[in-house]
């Protein structure tokens, strides 16, 4: 049964605080992302069709700045940061205490590695709604990516404690156990984040990488056997799974998985090598599952 933490012991949390004083972040993260945006207001899929029809929303309502924050959550998802950056900046103009906004602008601004900017606007938004679970979550990923692993912890167990239903703040706090080599306290986030949006990819991807970090191959490859099942064209979910059953001595699945890795992106050094391991030769068909 999976185990929804909504707090964090006084003993858990020294642990932590001992481990991350002694020794600095690692800038680079064994899982890197969310599995899905955080963005406010994103019930509308990233299509032509929609950004039309959001388009005359803000046509014909000029002036509701929650018209321009919808199209810019839109344009977002989209990749097209610009304009989104351009709605989120109308939104914030007409209504300077739009905490969605904010927390909506400094989310392309750290997607586009304007770390700072999405700092000042998370603080923004925090100031203004002291509950909002988005932005606590958002402000912890560019701390965690900022290598300041202390403030990230804070704002993940924030967001944890407003929103347990959070999947995507189990899954940040597990990458920043991770990252510690804390791996069970991130199976255990991983695993809620897992319950809570059992279709996501990325959660199964980093709770093998840790069963694999503790030597449970075993763990590892049924989870990145159900996450390349999730998401069939994740070079990482595809590369890890056969590191896992090369770990196993599968060196028909292993050799499968990094294939399919290598088709997906053929210049993907960690498969290729992997693949070279294993003995693969191209050309030749491998039996995946």
């Amino acid at each position: 049964m999976i185990k929804h933490m909504t707090s964090t012991s006084p003993q858990r949390l020294a642990r932590v605080v001992a481990i991350i004083a002694a020794s600095a972040l690692s800038a680079c993260q064994t899982v890197s992302g969310t599995q899905t945006s955080e963005t406010e207001g994103n019930q509308y899929a990233a299509s032509p069709a929609n950004l039309a029809s959001l388009s005359s929303v803000v046509e014909r309502n000029p002036n509701d700045p929650q018209a321009y924050n919808m199209r810019g959550s839109v344009y977002g998802q989209a990749g097209r940061h610009q304009e989104a950056l351009a709605d989120f900046n109308k939104a914030i103009s007409l209504d300077p205490n739009y905490a969605q906004a904010y927390a909506n602008r400094a989310l392309i601004y750290r997607q586009t590695g304007k770390a700072d900017q999405a700092l000042a606007d998370y603080n923004k938004a925090l100031s203004l709604d002291q509950n909002y679970a988005v932005a606590y979550l958002g402000r912890g990923i560019v701390y965690r990516q900022k290598g300041q692993a202390l403030n990230a912890f804070n704002d993940f167990n924030k967001a944890i404690s407003i929103r347990p239903d959070s999947s995507q703040a189990y899954y940040n706090r597990g990458l920043l156990y991770q990252s510690q080599r804390q791996h069970q306290f991130a199976i255990d986030d991983f695993s809620t984040a897992i319950g809570l949006s059992p279709s996501e990819a990325e959660p199964l991807v980093a709770r093998g990488l840790s069963y694999m970090a503790i030597n449970d191959f075993k763990s590892a490859a049924s989870d990145l056997d159900e996450a390349v099942a999730a998401d069939p064209q994740s070079v990482q979910a595809w590369t890890s799974r056969g590191l896992a059953y090369e770990r196993l001595g599968d060196k028909e699945k292993a050799a499968g998985s990094y294939a399919r890795a290598i088709n997906i992106k053929n210049d993907h050094e960690p498969a290729k090598a992997g693949f070279t391991r294993v003995g693969g030769a191209m050309g030749k068909t491998y039996q995946t599952f």
